[in-house]
C-alpha cells in the first residue's frame, strides 16, 4: 500500500517520526520493505527522533540502534524549546502536567515532520495503530495525522506479533537485538517527564490492557455482539488473568471511548485495510462524530452482574 502511494504521488522519499516505541518501530519495517519494492535505497528513508520532556533514554537508545543497523539515516532534533517557547507564549504555567503540555509535545513533533516533508518532497509515514484510532488515544492534528498510515488497520497485539515475527525471521544480527528491545518496552506516549531515567506513564494502567480492547474491538465491528455478550466472552477468554471487575470496567472503558473520539476518525488519513476488522470513514465505519456511548453503558450497567 505504502509503495502504490509513493508511485501515485510520484515521490520517493518518506519522513518518518521514530520514537523507539512499537508503532513507530513496525511503521519503519514496513517503510523499509516498500523502498525494497521500489529498488530505492535504505537511504530514501528519512528517520527523525523528536526528543522532548517526556522521553527515555531507552526509547531515544532505541531510536539510534535501529537506524544504525539499517543504514537509516537519523536526524535528532530536539523539542524542549520550542515547546516551552510555545506553553510560554500561552501564558501556561511552567510547571503544569496537564492536557495542554502534553499535546503540545506531539503537536510539535508532527509541524516538524510535515515541514521536513515539504522539505524533502516526501511522504510523512503515520504510526498510529487501529487499537489507538478505536480509544482515540492520539492527538488531535497530532500522531493522529500523516500523508499515509500504514498500521491504520493493525491492532495493538498483533503489531507485538509482526515485530517479534520480524525480528525472528527476516531480521540480522545487528537489528533483531533491538526489535526485542523494542517489544520490552512498556507502551506509553512518554509526554511526561521520566523518573530516575525510566518510563513513567503507562498507557495500559491509564485505559486498561490492550488484549482486551482488541478483543472488545473485534467482537464488536465483525460480529456486532452486545455488550453483555462480549463481557461473558472476554470472561471466559481472560478469566484466568482479569478479574470480571477489571473487565467489566475495561469494557466500559471501551464503549465510552470508542463512541466519543469518533470525530478522530473522521479526519483520518489514507492506509491500507489489513485485516477484517476496519475503521475507515471512507468505507467501512461511519458514524456520527456527536454520538454517544449510552445505550451500550446502559446494557454494562443493567445486565452485567457487579462483580
Amino acid at each position: 500500500g505504502l509503495a502504490r502511494r509513493m508511485r501515485s504521488a510520484h515521490i520517493n522519499h518518506l519522513v518518518l517520526g521514530l520514537s523507539g516505541g512499537l508503532d513507530s518501530t513496525q511503521a519503519f519495517l514496513v517503510a523499509l520493505d516498500a523502498l525494497k519494492q521500489l529498488k530505492l535505497d535504505v537511504t530514501h528513508l528519512h528517520a527523525f527522533t523528536l526528543p522532548g520532556p517526556g522521553t527515555s533514554g531507552l526509547t531515544r537508545g532505541s531510536a539510534h540502534q535501529m537506524c544504525e543497523a539499517t543504514g537509516v539515516p537519523l536526524e535528532e532534533i530536539s523539542i524542549n524549546k520550542a515547546v516551552t517557547s510555545h506553553l510560554k507564549d500561552l501564558g501556561h504555567p511552567a510547571d503544569a502536567r496537564d492536557v495542554v503540555f502534553e499535546n503540545a509535545q506531539a503537536r510539535e513533533r508532527t509541524q516538524i515532520l510535515f515541514n521536513q516533508a515539504n522539505k524533502l518532497s516526501a511522504l510523512v509515514v503515520g504510526t498510529g495503530d487501529l487499537s489507538e484510532l478505536a480509544l482515540g488515544w492520539c492527538t488531535f492534528n497530532a500522531d493522529h495525522m500523516a500523508n499515509y498510515n500504514v498500521n491504520a488497520g493493525v491492532p495493538k497485539t498483533m503489531m507485538s506479533y509482526l515485530v517479534r515475527w520480524y525480528s525472528e525471521h527476516r531480521a540480522d544480527e545487528a537489528l533483531a537485538p533491538v526489535l526485542l528491545r523494542v517489544l520490552d518496552t512498556p507502551i506509553s506516549p512518554e509526554l511526561l517527564p521520566p523518573a530516575a531515567g525510566k518510563i513513567t506513564q503507562s498507557t495500559e494502567t491509564i485505559i486498561g490492557p490492550y488484549e482486551l480492547h482488541d478483543f472488545f474491538l473485534y467482537h464488536y465491528m465483525r460480529n456486532g455482539f452486545e455488550a453483555k455478550k462480549i463481557f461473558h466472552l472476554a470472561v471466559d477468554s481472560f478469566g484466568a488473568t482479569y478479574t470480571p471487575a477489571v473487565i467489566k470496567k475495561v469494557l466500559h472503558t471501551f464503549f465510552r471511548r470508542f463512541s466519543t473520539q469518533q470525530f478522530k476518525r473522521t479526519t483520518l488519513p489514507p492506509g491500507p485495510k489489513v485485516g477484517s476488522v476496519s475503521l475507515s470513514p471512507r468505507g467501512d465505519w461511519r458514524a456520527p462524530s456527536d454520538a454517544v456511548a449510552d445505550v451500550w453503558l446502559k446494557e454494562l450497567r443493567d445486565k452485567v452482574p457487579k462483580a
